[in-house]
């Protein structure tokens, strides 16, 4: 699986924690309940559900970028 680079927008997340349901090991909540992409996980780890979790962010706050 090619290596990726994955950024949320935190002007556009609404907080609705699909993404860190969707693909855990990459994504978390902070303490306001808003999407981040986990320390040292910005490439995306590997995990397959990362697309997935940028497809069911309903604002669309997910990047995922082929690096």
């Amino acid at each position: 699986m090619s290596p990726h680079r994955v950024s949320i927008d935190s002007d556009i997340c609404i907080g609705s924690g699909q993404c860190a349901l969707t693909a855990p090991s990459v994504f978390d909540q902070d303490d306001d309940g808003f999407g981040v992409v986990r320390s040292g996980r910005e490439d995306g780890a590997g995990d397959p559900m990362v697309k997935e979790a940028a497809r069911a962010c309903p604002v669309q706050a997910i990047t995922v970028e082929e690096a």
